[in-house]
């Protein structure tokens, strides 16, 4: 394919998709299908989130940006919700749908679905590290046993205080009782480096950033989790140490002073303490996070460095969502509920306010670039191809299935040469700042010119529709009528596979605009539409509207 002819249809297909178009723009009317980006109307605040935000923007005089258009909307809840595209079909149901409560109807399907599950328990295995090899050496089995119990527990919506207090305190095989492979999940066994896991993955805490006596009280409470190695392949007995038996004082990193008892497993006394109501750190750490993975940035910046001189925008929304998390014993749905249903979440992306912190105090919903994972399964969806991941220290036991999506794979080890340049985090460390979003000119070259992105492109079949010979009741059209009508005919026959280009890659319909341009570009290829139509769908998957949640 000529670069010259990618250029030129990106260029013509950027020119016309208003992705950061002025509010008079998308002001102006459309029709039931057209695209637009927001709806007109003043700000409502639907819930308590959303009161306390606007209180604040208020004092800065910053202006809310308008709700999101029902065609973003639908997208950004597919993606958000559960990391998938959706299907042009049901973009036309979502859109005709005239119930006032139809997002929030759409919110709890997307809830409920299968792909809400897959998806999750991918942030969660990012977050606790899940990772066959070095340096986190799960091996394949455990890693297979560890994400199953993790979508399990996503897909049931366990309780977030028996999620974390199972994997504190259970003791077992690390094939037969999965929850023990946080202990495994870390990159050394001593003390300080449970530690270090605990305090990250459910306070929010850096370790290293604790006064000494705090960091010295933490890793007394884990030093006496023993490791014990068995006849079969790479399993481990993680439990309590059987030969530390005696009594001793613990400072945990709120200023408490704990007596354990003779006898008593410590994991145990640190985990009742966590889970407590009043913890400062247990509820406040889980909403912060949730809060980040909706809406890209967490209220607590960066999410998992929670401390006294790091505070939160929007300090009674935090606190708000603690209290609620609690109210609902722990039940995680309903603070994404809380989060989802929010005007606040529903904003467009498109500022209303030139104020420098009106997107920091999220006046706008963030705009910001697909996750690795997500962007490969959506390029696969729309191509209808498939892509191939490995590891690079290969065991026994590791099979890849060949439909397997990105989202779904359990192991950090496997991957692939796109996901590496996209992004996707190491899970070494379980830091929130491993998985890297930001553009990068190897990405835009990737998409723009290699084999990879061309050779999927070369699957994608866009059918043209024939032209229809006039029916019997018009066998008595002049020549000049009948010409016209077939005219028509291929025209239509032409749009149709456009419309349906953009609902696929972009999740919406084009703009008159843009369909003439692309019409015409199709037409100037003569009979061999293919590869122009090839350029149509690059110069799409190129476009900001469709690498970015917006």
């Amino acid at each position: 394919m000529n670069n010259s002819r990618i250029f030129t249809i990106t260029a013509k297909i950027t020119l016309v998709i208003t992705f950061f178009a002025s509010p008079a723009a998308m002001a102006a009317e459309r029709t039931a299908f057209a695209p637009s980006f927001e709806k007109q109307g003043e700000y409502k605040a639907v819930n308590e989130i959303d009161r306390i935000i606007f209180a604040s923007l208020s004092k800065e005089k910053i202006i809310p940006a308008r709700l999101c258009s029902d065609q973003v909307f639908f997208r950004r809840a597919y993606l958000d919700i559960t990391g998938t595209l959706p299907e042009p079909a049901d973009i036309h149901k979502f859109i005709r749908d005239r119930r006032p409560d139809k997002r929030a109807k759409l919110i709890d399907t997307l809830m409920a679905s299968e792909t809400f599950a897959e998806y999750w328990s991918l942030k969660w295995c990012d977050l606790l590290r899940v990772k066959a090899e070095f340096p986190i050496n799960l091996w394949p089995n455990a890693v297979q046993a560890y994400h199953r119990w993790i979508r399990d527990a996503v897909a049931t919506n366990m309780p977030y205080d028996k999620f974390a207090r199972e994997q504190l305190t259970l003791s077992g095989s690390n094939f037969r009782v999965p929850q023990v492979n946080f202990y495994r999940a870390i990159q050394g066994q001593e003390p300080s480096s449970i530690a270090n896991a605990a305090a990250l993955t459910f306070m929010g805490l850096r370790f290293d950033k604790l006064p000494k006596d705090k960091q010295a009280g933490l890793e007394s409470l884990f030093s006496r989790v023993g490791y014990k190695t068995t006849a079969e392949w790479k399993e481990e007995i993680v439990s309590l140490n059987p030969a530390e038996t005696s009594s001793f004082k613990a400072l945990l990193p709120d200023g408490t002073s704990v007596v354990v008892p003779v006898g008593k497993d410590p994991r145990v006394v640190f985990a009742d303490w966590l889970i407590t109501p009043d913890n400062p750190w247990f509820a406040k750490n889980i909403v912060n996070r949730i809060w980040s993975w909706l809406l890209g940035r967490g209220l607590i910046h960066e999410p998992d460095d929670i401390r006294d001189d790091n505070p939160a925008m929007h300090p009674e929304v935090l606190a708000y969502m603690e209290k609620e998390l609690v109210k609902s014993n722990y039940d995680l749905r309903h603070i994404y509920r809380l989060i989802l249903n929010s005007y606040t979440y529903q904003q467009s992306s498109i500022v209303q306010s030139d104020n420098p912190k009106a997107e920091l105090m999220f006046a706008c919903y963030p705009v910001r670039q697909l996750d690795a994972e997500v962007l490969i399964d959506a390029l696969c969806k729309i191509t209808g191809t498939r892509e191939t991941y490995s590891s690079l220290v290969p065991e026994p036991f590791t099979f890849i299935p060949p439909d397997q999506r990105s989202i779904g794979l359990a192991d950090g080890s496997i991957t692939s040469q796109f996901l590496e340049m996209f992004g996707r985090p190491s899970r070494d460390t379980g830091l929130e700042s491993e998985r890297k979003n930001k553009p990068t000119d190897a990405q835009r070259l990737h998409l723009l010119n290699s084999s990879h992105i061309y050779s999927k492109i070369l699957k994608v079949r866009v059918w043209q529709k024939p032209a229809r010979k006039p029916k019997k009741k018009n066998q008595k059209l002049n020549k000049k009528q009948r010409q016209i009508q077939i005219q028509r005919e291929k025209k239509k026959g032409r749009e149709m596979p456009i419309e349906m280009l953009y609902l696929r890659i972009l999740s919406r319909f084009p703009t008159e605009q843009e369909t003439k341009i692309a019409l015409e570009y199709l037409t100037s290829a003569g009979k061999n539409r293919g590869p122009a139509a090839n350029d149509l769908v690059w110069a799409l998957i190129n476009s900001k509207e469709f690498l970015y949640r917006h």
